[in-house]
């Protein structure tokens, strides 16, 4: 009999059930990120949660149906929020319009069909898709793109553009960007726009999937260079402005996209 536990991967490009130990402890939502989307979602009663995760950003004033394919991750949920469901952005286990809105967050860019999952969301919502992404085009904005040229590379190759995102979802999307602050509390790259030290850290490093997709050696390099350069004062001088910086016009973007 296939259980939870052994059920096969099925989530797309990172098997969270080997990469996803410990990911609560670096990826927790940030507030004012966690504000847009709970505006874009407006007055939604029910909402389906793709690529659920361990609840980053998943709202608690309404009903939710968290759907997740790794176990891991499932196992990360805090109590307070509902149990999550195996399965798949591609193939939703919900009836057409069953939910009043349906939401993704940080996490298309991983699903195995991501035009075939924007389908779904569109088919099962009543109301809005909110997806909140990254926009690939605007990751060279960020001084890590100095460092880590195969980051971008890698991630333009895994990011769908925004514009055909807006389009599979259907209807009338918007597009906004979203504003990192300063003490931003989740943990994907752009948030430590100010705090160059965190990347010294493993465990920050294993909440950021971009780092399985580079060649070999790439990340030991990077943190031999960024060392340096930390203890040498070539990273202050070259970016240090970024330390004092309140926000930075990140590559996050929130894709709203309702019906018409």
């Amino acid at each position: 009999m296939t259980t939870a536990h052994s059920a096969p991967w099925i989530g797309g490009d990172v098997d969270y059930n080997s990469a996803g130990h410990g990911y609560s402890l670096q990826r927790r939502a940030d507030p004012r990120i966690a504000s847009m989307v709970l505006h874009a979602l407006g007055d939604a009663r029910t909402v389906v949660n793709v690529g659920a995760g361990a609840g980053s950003y998943e709202p608690t004033d309404r009903h939710v149906i968290p759907i997740e394919p790794s176990q891991v991750m499932r196992s990360q949920r805090p109590a307070h929020l509902a149990p999550a469901v195996h399965g798949a952005a591609e193939s939703l286990p919900l009836d057409d319009r069953s939910v009043d809105a349906a939401m993704a967050t940080l996490t298309i860019h991983q699903w195995a069909d991501w035009r075939r999952g924007a389908a779904e969301l569109r088919r099962v919502a009543r109301g809005p898709v909110v997806v909140l992404t990254f926009d690939g085009d605007a990751m060279d904005r960020f001084w890590l793109a100095s460092y880590l040229p195969e980051m971008i590379r890698e991630e333009r190759r895994r990011m769908p553009p925004i514009g055909e995102i807006a389009r599979a979802l259907g209807g009338a999307a918007e597009v906004v960007p979203v504003p990192l602050a300063i003490d931003c509390t989740d943990g994907f790259s752009e948030a430590f726009y100010a705090r160059p030290e965190a990347f010294l850290d493993e465990r920050v490093r294993r909440g950021q999937s971009f780092w399985r997709f580079l060649p070999t050696g790439v990340e030991e390099r990077f943190v031999r260079q960024l060392t340096d350069d930390l203890r040498g004062g070539e990273w202050d001088r070259r970016h240090g402005h970024w330390r004092t910086a309140p926000f930075f016009e990140s590559a996050v973007r929130l894709i709203v996209a309702r019906r018409v």
